[in-house]
């Protein structure tokens, strides 16, 4: 027989725990009970237990053990190899290797400093049978052996087939030099006339060849230079001797209260001209009217708002050209210094400073 009640105190009994349960999930929630889940992040790490001596240990271990790491040979922590850091002076030419000619003078511009260059250079004058018969890695110059006796030499600097006692030795000079812009070399070839073969280096002095013919030589000679120094790109030889070449900077910025005043350059006028105009047409600023003779450019400076016409303009969606900057080039001591001026009629957004800023950006 079933007694009354029995079933009514089992639902009691059954209530009591669950009843518990959401008790104490209600006082967690409201911060009456601490929490003690991430104690063990603080904890102190215990001792180890130590058994009577002559008892056995092995029993005792942890349950959950944490690998040793031998911080002798930690190789395998790291990559086998270190990636190498990119190329910062990619993007300075367009191309690795260009020929450039300026008054008579004609030069190969390489997109790598000298020090790199000077194993690559050398090896090009053996191989092409030159060879070297003396050097400065300081001031950067090769000097071969006179060409008359190989046939080969006489071919490749032009001399007639049919030598003769009394002709001029001759022999070829090359210069490696840091160019204007940052982290390019500049190699310059001669080929020297002599009365009697030379016991040394001969001095180096301004090329003022301007036989067409001469020129032309020398400019098939720095084509195949290039194209040799091309096909050695991934050479990793390096001259320490010859990285004393990387000297001063040609071309600095002089700033004043944070404003740029000037363009020093360390070149002559002939250069510092050529490679101004050639600045001012890279960053935009339009040529309206130049003089060598007096030295200065006068330049559209605005910027693309600024020549964009107005809503009256009708017939053309380009705004007349002004002259709202003029640049100047003065020689001052040893060197030659680019400035800038505004005119009062512009009252835009561009001031000679930043005109002179973005020159040497593009000078250097």
């Amino acid at each position: 027989m079933q007694v009354p009640g029995r079933a009514r105190n089992t639902k009691t009994f059954l209530f009591r725990p669950l009843a518990g349960l959401l008790l104490a999930s209600t006082l967690v929630g409201c911060g009456i009970l601490e929490d003690r889940s991430q104690r063990y992040v603080h904890a102190p790490e215990g001792e180890p237990i130590n058994v009577p001596e002559g008892a056995d240990d092995s029993r005792l271990s942890q349950i959950m053990p944490v690998r040793s790491i031998n911080t002798d040979d930690s190789r395998r922590l790291f990559p086998s190899s270190i990636p190498r850091p990119p190329d910062m002076t990619s993007e300075i030419l367009d191309q690795n290797y260009v020929i450039e000619e300026l008054d008579g003078r004609v030069w190969l511009l390489v997109n790598e400093v000298p020090g790199r260059l000077w194993p690559v250079a050398s090896a090009w004058m053996n191989d092409a049978g030159l060879g070297v018969a003396y050097d400065n890695p300081q001031l950067g110059i090769l000097q071969s052996e006179l060409a008359n006796f190989s046939k080969r030499s006489r071919d490749m600097l032009g001399l007639a087939d049919d030598p003769v006692a009394q002709e001029p030795r001759v022999l070829l000079q090359m210069r490696l030099a840091p160019g204007i812009r940052r982290k390019t070399t500049e190699i310059r070839l001669r080929i020297l006339e002599l009365d009697d073969a030379p016991e040394g280096l001969v001095a180096w002095q301004s090329d003022q060849e301007s036989d067409t013919r001469a020129q032309g030589r020398k400019e098939a000679l720095l084509a195949e230079l290039g194209e040799f120094m091309k096909q050695r790109e991934d050479s990793k030889s390096f001259s320490r001797a010859a990285s004393g070449m990387v000297a001063q900077p040609l071309v600095r910025l002089l700033s004043e209260d944070d404003q740029a005043v000037a363009v020093r350059v360390e070149l002559d006028f002939g250069r510092t001209w050529a490679e101004v105009n050639r600045s001012l047409e890279e960053i935009g600023a339009d040529i309206q009217d130049l003089n060598r003779s007096e030295r200065w450019f006068q330049v559209d400076f605005r910027t693309e708002d600024e020549r964009t016409p107005g809503w009256f303009s009708w017939f053309s969606n380009k705004a007349e050209p002004r002259h709202t900057h003029t640049v100047n080039i003065e020689q001052r001591e040893d060197a030659l210094f680019v400035t800038a001026e505004r005119l009062d009629s512009y009252t835009g957004e561009y001031s000679a400073s930043d005109l002179l800023t973005q020159l040497f950006e593009h000078l250097y």
